[in-house]
């Protein structure tokens, strides 16, 4: 496509990127348990709306935009509270979990050099169920990924004995998940902060999906293990406000015990022709409009917005894992907030992704082992039967042989 020599009112374009995104998943609707976190239109128009109002203000310049800079540092007293950081803990909004985790790992790897002079030979320890975005983080800093095998006894937790072992001098992070993604369990974390303590080793936790949902999860009962700053061990933790903090897409938090551990993250140059700048984040230019939405949601839904609708995604979650161990699927490990993965011993999961594909569902799988994989929103409670009725569906063509070709030449 070439640029119009003349434009087009926008009435006409608006309608062509209406019709264009026809083809798109029916998020809307509730068929899509992956890269959307539907929380309700009402949600949604608040997101919409407060975006708007701070859309072209820039928060890179807090001296220029004091309101952003506000809102910015409520949200992060906020997520603090929920996550029991202690007095003196610091924090930043970044745009997304990849952000999050890649400033983590700069400052613990910053906080390393200044420490103990580490220069090269760095390394970061990982189970097999941490996020790719930490491989991503580690390749661009040159830093090698020990990625350590899961607990044998089909927990799907990390391994604090295996991670131990893997610990050397030149590690400059542990990482555990609360939850990991592939299959929503939470890793030992205190376990592993035990490892961490006693060999002096940065604690990161990789709360992207649960930050905002395992604190409410467990003010409604749920038995969540200590799994935050509760564990002293705990020097950093990231947290997606545009997951289960129901935010605009864009925000995301990284989050450290101390201002001390803190100041190793921000970036600051002085020796060039223009003024002196400092990012605190990996970007530059931070949209005002992720940060005003952000907290726009935060204060209209307050904690009982939060527990009623990350307690209506345990239930959603409780009705499939009954309905799917009623098709005879196994359900991995035991999940306890708004994922999880399941698979069948009878029907290979990539032909059963493909299968309910064809009937509209846009969600995801797991490769290890190989499952079927949902992130469910409170949207969700209003499908969970249809799905279920459209899955014992495809679970028999699967069986039967007739459900088409499956999808593992396009994701392998």
């Amino acid at each position: 496509m070439k640029m119009p020599l003349e434009g087009q009112d926008w009435e006409t374009v608006r309608a062509e990127m209406t019709a264009r995104g026809g083809g798109d998943v029916d998020w809307r609707g509730g068929k899509t348990a992956v890269y959307v976190f539907n929380a309700g239109e009402d949600i949604h128009h608040i997101q919409h709306e407060a975006y708007g109002l701070f859309m072209a203000e820039n928060g890179l310049g807090p001296l220029a935009f004091p309101s952003l800079a506000k809102m910015e540092a409520e949200v992060i007293s906020m997520a603090l509270g929920l996550l029991h950081a202690p007095d003196g803990a610091a924090g930043a909004m970044t745009s997304g979990g990849t952000d999050s985790i890649t400033m983590a790992i700069k400052t613990a790897r910053d906080f390393a050099r200044a420490k103990r002079g580490a220069k090269s030979g760095l390394n970061i320890v990982i189970p097999r169920s941490g996020h790719l975005a930490f491989h991503k983080a580690a390749h661009l800093m040159d830093v090698e990924v020990r990625n350590v095998p899961l607990k044998a006894d089909g927990s799907y937790e990390a391994d604090p004995a295996a991670m131990a072992a893997a610990v050397d001098d030149g590690t400059i992070m542990m990482i555990g998940s609360a939850p990991n993604f592939p299959h929503g369990i939470i890793d030992p974390i205190a376990a592993l902060g035990e490892v961490a303590a006693a060999r002096d080793v940065w604690l990161h936790v990789d709360a992207c999906v649960g930050g905002y949902f395992a604190p409410f999860a467990r003010m409604n009962g749920v038995d969540v293990p200590p799994f935050d700053f509760e564990v002293p061990a705990v020097r950093s933790m990231s947290a997606d406000l545009h997951k289960y903090g129901y935010c605009a897409k864009g925000a995301s938090m990284v989050l450290f015990r101390s201002v001390a551990l803190y100041k190793h993250m921000p970036f600051s140059m002085r020796d060039w022709s223009g003024a002196p700048m400092k990012t605190p984040t990996l970007a530059g230019t931070r949209p005002g409009g992720a940060i005003s939405a952000a907290w726009a949601v935060m204060n209209v839904l307050g904690v009982g917005g939060y527990r009623e609708k990350q307690g209506l995604v345990c239930a959603t979650r409780e009705r499939i894992e009954a309905g799917v161990r009623a098709l005879g699927f196994e359900v991995l490990g035991r999940p306890m907030l708004g994922l999880v993965a399941f698979r069948h011993p009878e029907a290979d999961a990539l032909a059963l992704y493909s299968a309910m594909r064809a009937k509209g569902w846009f969600t995801s799988f797991t490769a290890e082992p190989k499952s079927l994989h949902l992130m469910l929103s409170p949207k969700h409670a209003e499908v969970a039967e249809g799905y279920l009725v459209d899955l014992a569906a495809a679970l028999e063509a699967v069986k039967a042989g007739v459900a088409g070709e499956k999808v593992e030449a396009r994701y392998s």
